[in-house]
Parts: C-alpha cells; structure tokens; sequence
C-alpha cells in the first residue's frame, strides 16, 4: 500500500513537473527559467497530492473515532471509509474501547482498530492504537501518528 501511495505521489509530480517545463520551453528559450518553472509545477503538484492524502486519512480517523465515540470499553464495532476519490482503497476494520481516559471535563478513550483486508483469498489484519476525545458533542482523533508505518512516508 505504501508503494502505490508511493508511486502516486512520485509519478504525479514528476509528470506535472515534466510537462510544465515542456509548456515553459515553448515560452522561452532560457534553460534556468524552464527549469524552474518545471520544478515549481513539480512542487505545486506534490503540495495537492499529499493534501488530498492528508484528507482521505483526516477522514478514515474522522469515521473511526465517531464509531468509537459510541463504544463503551470493552465493545466492538465496524467501520468502513469509502473515498470519493479512488486515490487509495476504501478500508474497513474494527473499532474497541480499551480504557477510558478521563479527568475533569476531558473526556477520552484509547481505542484498538484494525484494519480488515483480503490478500490472495486470505484474511489479513492489521491492528493500531490511538486515543479519541470528545469535542462537544463529536468524538475526534487525538493522536499524532508520526511515527506510524500506517501512513507511509506522508506524516
């Protein structure tokens, strides 16, 4: 999965960056300038697909904490994203409380959800931890996940 995000990131922007830099040839005959103009679509181009990304995952996060909102510790619920966009695949897994964390007028849980798939007929299943808090009256992630192979190079 981390090779396709990979290899979506990688060719989008160099193809962007490629093409803007064959438009800029047909603008001007400098080579520093049609090279920055490449490597300034290249940019720009890789700035909207880690966005779009950064999104698709602001949403899974989004759809699993609402599911665990629910949960009381100790109960297992589904959940499913489903991306207007087929950048990455839909998911799906399960959601549990496995403590409550609480104090004053924070309130909040640490979750365990896995992530279900099916790879060459076999079940694979892949399991993380996180924390959600209520925010008036949704429940959100509260977990920085910079270090979690999950979302591959893009933190």
């Amino acid at each position: 999965m981390t090779g396709c995000q990979s290899l979506v990131l990688e060719g989008s922007s160099a193809g962007a960056g490629i093409a803007g830099a064959a438009v800029a040839q047909k603008v001007t005959d400098n080579a520093a300038v049609t090279t920055g103009i490449g490597v300034g679509v290249q940019a720009a181009t890789r700035s909207a697909v880690q966005y779009v990304q950064r999104e698709m995952h602001g949403y899974t996060q989004e759809v699993i904490a609402t599911a665990a909102g629910k949960l009381k510790e100790g109960e297992v619920a589904k959940w499913q994203s489903v991306h207007s966009i087929p950048m990455e695949p839909d998911e799906q897994g399960r959601v549990t409380v496995s403590r409550l964390i609480s104090q004053g007028m924070l309130e909040c849980k640490e979750i365990v959800y896995s992530i279900d798939s099916m790879e060459e007929s076999v079940p694979r299943n892949e399991y993380y931890v996180a924390s959600i808090c209520k925010d008036n009256a949704r429940w959100v992630w509260a977990t920085a996940e910079p270090a979690v192979s999950r979302w591959g190079a893009l933190q």
